[in-house]
C-alpha cells in the first residue's frame, strides 16, 4: 500500500517547525544567556571613583597615587583616577562641580553641603614658636623678643603655606586668645622658602600647620635655630575652648622632643589646635562604592605604611550622627560593621531576575502551545476519525475495506507518536489514542469474524 501523500506532506511540515522551534529556542536562550552575562558583568565590574588631589608633587598626591595603584594590583572592586590639581582650591571645586566623584580636604575649609567624610589621611597640628632676632654685628640674640601668644600684637608672624586657611585658623586661635588679629601681621611663605622665612628680619614668629612629623616643620624650626638661635614653642591655652565651639577642630597635645631630641624640641609637650585633613564624598554617592573603598583603604593600611610611612596616620571618621563632619553612609556601614551582605544587596535584582525567568518560561510555553496549535488540531481531528473508523469498521462489506482501514488507522498512530515526540499531546492524549486503537482493533477482529461466517454460508459454485 503507498504512503498517503498528505501524511508525508503533514511530516515535512513537522520537520520544518520542530527545525524552526530549535532555532527559535536556539536564539532565546542565546538572549538570556547574554542578559545574564551583561548583568552580572554590571553587577561584579570593578567602580572608578576619580579623586581630585593636589598640588602635584605632594604628599596627598604621591598617597593617593599610591593607593590607586595598590588598589588596581590587588584586583579590588573599586579602582581610584586621580586627578592632580593645583591645590585644595581647584579639588573642591571639581568635586562641587561633579567632576570628582572624592576629593582630599582639611575639615576647616569651606566644603560643600554635601561633603561627608570617607578617611582621615592625618591630622594637622598647629605649631607656634619663635625665636632670638637675627645676629647684628655678629652677636647673636639670647633670647626670643615673643615668648607667649599675649606678646604677638604688634608683630608679624611667618605662616608656611599659601592657603588661606592657615591665616583664618591663626585669626581664630588669636581672637579666642583675646588679642585683636589685626594687631599682628602675617606674612605668608610657600612650603619651599622656610630658610628665607628664617633669615627674615621683619619676622618675629612662625607658624606651621600639618602633621607632627611633618617634614617641612621639623626643617623649618630647624632653619629657624640655625639663622637665630633656639626657638620657643608658644602653647595655645584656648585649645579645649576652640575645640568645643568649633567641632572641626580638636585639642591635641604636642609631645616633648618630637622635633628634634638633642637638644630637646619642644622641652615638653605643649597644648594646641589640629584639624583633620580628610577624603571626602558627596552624599549622594553609593554607599555600596564608598564601603568598598573604605573596607580596601583600612584593609590595605599597613601595606601603603610600608611603602609611605605616612599612610600609618589613616584613621577612620566620626560615625557619630552629630559628627561636625558625618561619616558618609557606605563608610559608616564599614565602620560600625552594619555593611549589608551580598544577598542584602541584591535581593532586590535577585527576586527580579527570577520573575523574568518565570515570565520567559510561560512565554515559552505559550509560544509552543501557539507554535504547535495546527499539530494539537492535527491531533483532535486524527482522534475523531479513529472513532468514526471504529464506527464504520462494523459496517465494512470486505476484507479490502478493513485492511484499509487499518492502514490509516497506522497512519493516525504514526501522527501521534510525531506529535508525542513534539510535545504537542501530553501522556493523557497518547492514552486516548492508545484505548481508541484498541477499541478499533477489536472491532476489526470481531468484524473479520462477522465476514468470515458469511462467506462460509454462501454456497459454492460449480465450475462449468
Amino acid at each position: 500500500m503507498m504512503s498517503d501523500p498528505n501524511d508525508n506532506n503533514a511530516r515535512s511540515r513537522r520537520r520544518r517547525k520542530r527545525k524552526s522551534y530549535a532555532l527559535l529556542i536556539l536564539a532565546a536562550g542565546m538572549l538570556a544567556f547574554g542578559v545574564a552575562a551583561g548583568t552580572l558583568y554590571y553587577v561584579l565590574r570593578p567602580t572608578t571613583l576619580r579623586i581630585a588631589v593636589g598640588p602635584a608633587g605632594s604628599e596627598d598626591q604621591k598617597l593617593i597615587q599610591l593607593m590607586a595603584q595598590t588598589f588596581a594590583r590587588e584586583g579590588g572592586s573599586v579602582r581610584l583616577a586621580p586627578i592632580t590639581t593645583e591645590g585644595t582650591a581647584q579639588s573642591i571645586a571639581l568635586f562641587t562641580a561633579g567632576k570628582a566623584d572624592l576629593a582630599v580636604a582639611r575639615g576647616d575649609l569651606n566644603l560643600p553641603a554635601n561633603a561627608e567624610a570617607v578617611a582621615i589621611l592625618r591630622k594637622n597640628v598647629v605649631v607656634l614658636w619663635s625665636a632670638p632676632g637675627l645676629p647684628t654685628k655678629g652677636k647673636k640674640q639670647s633670647t626670643p623678643r615673643v615668648k607667649t601668644l599675649d606678646a604677638l600684637p604688634g608683630h608679624r608672624v611667618g605662616v608656611i603655606g599659601r592657603t588661606e586657611a592657615n591665616v583664618k585658623l591663626l585669626r581664630g586661635i588669636l581672637k579666642e586668645s583675646g588679642i585683636d588679629p589685626d594687631k599682628v601681621a602675617v606674612s605668608q611663605f610657600a612650603t619651599n622658602q622656610t630658610s628665607e622665612m628664617a633669615r627674615d628680619p621683619t619676622i618675629d614668629a612662625f607658624m606651621a600647620v600639618g602633621p607632627l612629623k611633618s617634614k617641612i616643620t621639623v626643617d623649618a624650626i630647624a632653619a629657624t635655630a640655625v639663622a637665630r638661635g633656639e626657638p620657643k614653642f608658644l602653647p595655645i591655652d584656648v585649645a579645649d575652648a576652640i575645640a568645643k565651639k568649633n567641632p572641626i577642630y580638636e585639642s591635641e597635645e604636642i609631645p616633648g622632643s618630637i622635633f628634634n631630641s638633642s637638644p630637646a624640641r619642644p622641652e615638653d609637650k605643649i597644648d594646641t589646635v589640629a584639624v583633620s585633613h580628610l577624603i571626602i564624598a558627596p552624599k549622594s554617592l553609593s554607599e555600596t562604592a564608598v564601603a568598598a573603598f573604605a573596607r580596601q583603604l583600612f584593609t590595605n593600611r599597613q601595606q601603603l605604611a610600608r611603602e609611605m610611612p605616612t599612610a600609618s596616620q589613616i584613621e577612620k571618621p566620626d560615625t557619630d550622627k552629630d559628627a561636625a563632619l558625618p561619616a558618609h553612609a557606605g563608610a559608616a556601614a564599614y565602620i560600625d560593621g552594619n555593611e549589608r551582605t551580598f544577598l542584602e544587596k541584591y535581593t532586590d535584582y535577585i527576586w527580579f531576575a527570577v520573575l523574568i525567568v518565570s515570565g520567559l518560561g510561560s512565554a515559552g510555553a505559550w509560544l509552543r502551545h501557539y507554535w504547535n496549535k495546527d499539530e494539537r488540531e492535527q491531533y483532535i481531528v486524527h482522534r475523531d476519525h479513529l472513532l468514526e473508523l471504529i464506527s464504520r469498521v462494523r459496517t465494512a462489506e470486505t476484507p479490502g475495506e478493513l485492511a484499509e482501514m487499518q492502514g490509516a488507522a497506522d497512519g493516525m498512530l504514526r501522527e501521534a507518536l510525531d506529535c508525542y515526540d513534539d510535545g504537542t499531546i501530553e501522556d493523557g492524549d497518547l492514552s486516548v489514542i492508545g484505548l481508541a486503537l484498541e477499541q478499533f482493533h477489536h472491532a476489526v477482529t470481531d468484524r473479520r469474524v462477522v465476514l468470515g461466517a458469511g462467506e462460509a454460508g454462501m454456497p459454492r459454485m460449480r465450475a462449468s
